[in-house]
């Protein structure tokens, strides 16, 4: 006791805003339940296992513990089983999955000799004693993340919306194919509810998501709301209205009239979903269901090293199958478990290793890969909980965050991206970069000249030609079926449904088909006309991941997932696909000289301005819109038109020269902005003088002009490695599955998600914390596949 009180001065007395940890170790999965119990730092309120708990007060010094130990409790045979009342998890009323109840007991521990003192007892210290109660009380900082994630404030209606203006300006939106007005974005899109416009969201901090266009515009015309496209599903609750004036994402009730408004019939949206297709699909639901999960298999539990599952933390099954599969590969297990012990990674990390990526991976990894918690209890598997990891991997990141089901590609690229940065500065230690590969890119204009540009990938996009089904026969007496059901008013069985078989080999030929690029700048013609491009791999990756791109959008916004079957061979071979590079005979397009970037002096369109004038336009501003547009045409001239009704020098008289700005230097921060984009210098300043110093024109002539970018582009040597940049791993282009991660469900967005592995020889099914060697391993239904490439 004497020494406990020569210690108060480290103890502290947790303040409501303290994050306290009291059922997981920040460096283990141990629990109270573990061997050991676990160990509540009474300073930092950080809990350690058996072994983290020593290493903890080696680096920190701190001596007082609160020693917390569960066991389990005889459960009487006439246990009552409580009756859910309510769709949620660990809530009064919800599902309590019936679990076994534990009886806890306290003491408070000093090391480094272990002296134990029991709680409570009087005769402990009063700061000792209130600071044990407000831990014991207060909710733990891993329960109170994981229930914040799940009751996600309700949108409240917006005080806009029920007398929302809307201008007929005959803006009709189309279901895909969306662009910013005033840029070249094409994703982060939102449609203005006022006036039909479509513009690009807010700039985020590194540069990256839009350029502002959106918020420009409400500022311009005080327009107050705006929905994103790509959130709007037959679910109108689920899409993402945003109001400018009240700075808040919000609800509209009239939200269906708005956007019909612009032509997005909701409508038919609704009878469409009870159409025969519609049908087929829910039938199919059971079919896919069962066959991905092996349901009704008797699938035989694995245990031990590399066979651990994860607790499924509510619709985080995206998370886990993407995490089983990473930690198969060579470079993440070399990493995080071969080279760094868990006490390495500890000792590295900040004083609170729960904000830190590396020790939070490398505890996964033991995790995963050790063993320690791969046994069966109570005759069924237990997985490792991922709320730490998640935690830091979705720190900031709206979507990761929530307890949504997500996009298991979204969500494998966001982790890769995350663990780049967290190994930046030592690139040799990056397993990222196994992942990584260079794309070429060659253009050939009508003069026969070419440009070559790359850049780097961590998936290979796919997109599926139906019209390569292999059994089209089958496909075609299948069709006819459907007719005569239909006209008998009769349901397909699911027994009679045919998929499309299509070969992984015509999916990949689609990638390196040619294309046609439309308003290709060519400096060889000096002018917009169309360009053939043609894609190849630069360098062969360690693990090359397949993404097949199965949802679509249909004709009147109907989102929908392709059926159809993937023929996936267990060995490919993409030798064919490596690009060349600059070919003997072949000339790339002149560089735009300096006298070859001069704005050009564009005269309005006569039959555009006549057009728009027409149509009640003053004719000063159609002269003006054409010119802006470069008279690219009507359409594009009008909604510049719409966007610049309201701006201050609409009426001033057109320059003779509208369009020049002499510039004989450049601002160097745009310069430096640019590079930051990943943009070179000498492409930057160049864009720069052909924009008149606007960084977002800069920023659309580079896109529009890669034959800038193509002769100062990186140069690879003939191992494929990059000169001024890290590594990336090349080799063969012989690859064998090792992988894939299949999709249940009718969006990216819900259903579920399974991984399967090749590992030791046989398929496993990893299933949140079910893990089963695999019986019947669904190779042709996989949403991604991870290919390993074979040396020698």
């Amino acid at each position: 006791m004497e020494l406990l009180r020569s210690h108060l001065s480290r103890v502290r007395i947790p303040e409501p805003t303290n994050r306290i940890y009291k059922t997981e170790c920040c460096i283990s999965f141990d629990t109270p339940r573990s061997e050991g119990g676990l160990y509540v730092d009474l300073s930092s309120f950080i809990a350690f296992g058996k072994e983290g708990v020593g290493w903890n007060y080696e680096k920190s010094g701190n001596p007082v513990y609160l020693h917390i130990q569960q066991r389990p409790k005889p459960v009487p045979e006439d246990r009552p089983l409580k009756k859910p009342t309510l769709l949620a998890i660990g809530v009064d009323g919800g599902f309590d999955h019936e679990e076994t109840e534990y009886e806890e007991t306290y003491s408070i521990v000093m090391l480094p000799d272990y002296m134990s003192l029991p709680f409570p007892s009087v005769e402990l210290p009063e700061k000792v004693r209130l600071a044990v109660d407000a831990i014991l009380i207060a909710e733990g900082a891993e329960r109170k993340e994981q229930l914040t994630s799940w009751t996600a404030e309700k949108k409240k209606v917006s005080a806009y919306a029920m007398n929302l203006q809307q201008i007929n300006n005959g803006v009709v939106v189309p279901p895909y194919g969306w662009k910013c007005c005033k840029c070249d974005k094409s994703d982060n899109l939102w449609l203005n509810l006022t006036d039909g416009m479509i513009l690009c969201g807010r700039r985020n901090w590194d540069g990256s998501g839009g350029n502002n266009h959106a918020t420009e515009h409400y500022e311009e015309t005080r327009y107050p709301l705006a929905v994103k496209l790509g959130t709007i599903t037959a679910d109108l609750e689920g899409a993402d209205v945003f109001s400018y004036p009240e700075d808040d994402t919000v609800e509209d009730p009239l939200l269906a009239e708005h956007l019909e408004f612009f032509g997005i019939d909701f409508s038919s949206l609704h009878k469409t979903e009870m159409t025969t297709a519609e049908k087929e699909l829910d039938q199919n639901m059971n079919f896919d269901w069962n066959r991905i999960q092996e349901s009704g298999q008797q699938v035989e539990p694995l245990f031990g090293p590399g066979y651990t599952g994860l607790v499924n933390l509510g619709n985080s099954c995206y998370m886990a199958s993407i995490m089983q599969v990473v930690f198969t590969t060579r470079a993440f297990i070399s990493r995080y478990y071969e080279h760094q012990s868990l006490k390495m990674a500890f000792v590295m990390a900040p004083s609170d290793p729960t904000v830190d990526l590396n020790a939070q991976l490398t505890k996964l990894a033991h995790g995963l890969l050790s063993g320690k918690y791969s046994f069966p209890v109570q005759e069924k598997q237990e997985g490792i909980p991922l709320r730490m990891f998640k935690t830091i991997i979705a720190a900031n990141h709206h979507e990761f965050s929530s307890m949504r089901q997500q996009d298991a590609l979204e969500f494998f690229l966001h982790f890769l991206d995350q663990v780049e940065r967290g190994n930046a500065g030592k690139p040799e230690l990056d397993p990222s970069r196994s992942f990584k590969f260079i794309i070429e890119e060659r253009l050939q204009c009508p003069s026969g000249k070419v440009a070559y540009n790359k850049r780097s990938d961590y998936i290979l996009s796919l997109t599926i030609p139906l019209h390569k089904a292999t059994n089209r026969e089958q496909l075609e007496a299948f069709d006819k079926l459907k007719a005569e059901k239909n006209l008998e008013g009769k349901d397909i069985a699911s027994g009679e449904i045919v998929r499309p078989r299509v070969p992984l080999e015509a999916c990949l030929d689609c990638f390196s088909a040619p294309e046609e690029v439309h308003d290709f700048y060519s400096s060889a013609l000096n002018v917009k006309t169309t360009a053939i491009k043609t894609a190849g791999l630069s360098t062969f990756p360690d693990y090359l991941v397949l993404h097949m791109q199965k949802f679509v959008l249909e004709e009147g916004w109907v989102p929908k997932k392709l059926d159809v079957y993937i023929d996936v061979p267990d060995v490919i071979d993409i030798t064919h696909m490596r690009s060349k590079g600059l070919q003997p005979g072949e000339e790339l397009l002149p560089e735009i000289g300096s006298c070859e970037v001069e704005p050009t002096h564009f005269v309005a369109s006569e039959d555009i301005v006549s057009k728009l004038a027409a149509m009640g336009f003053n004719y000063l501003h159609c002269q003006k819109a054409a010119i802006n547009t470069a008279n690219a045409g009507v359409e594009e001239a009008m909604t510049w038109l719409l966007s610049h009704m309201n701006d201050s020098d609409i009426d001033d008289p057109i320059s003779q020269n509208p369009h020049t700005m002499e510039l004989q230097s450049v601002d160097e921060t745009s310069v430096e902005t640019l590079i930051s984009f990943g943009f070179q210098e000498e492409v930057a300043k160049k864009a720069l003088k052909a924009s008149g110093g606007d960084i977002e024109k800069a920023t659309d002539w580079i896109f529009n002009h890669p034959e800038a970018s193509s002769s100062v582009d990186t140069d690879l040597t003939s191992s494929g490695v990059q000169v001024d940049g890290p590594a990336v791993p090349d080799g063969s282009g012989r690859y064998k599955l090792m992988a894939l991660v299949s999709h249940i469900g009718t969006s990216t967005h819900c259903g579920h998600y399974v991984a399967h592995v090749y590992k030791d020889g046989r398929w496993v099914i990893f299933n949140d914390d079910k893990v089963g060697a695999s019986i019947d391993p669904p190779k042709d239904m996989g949403y991604l596949y991870f290919f390993e490439r074979i040396d020698g």
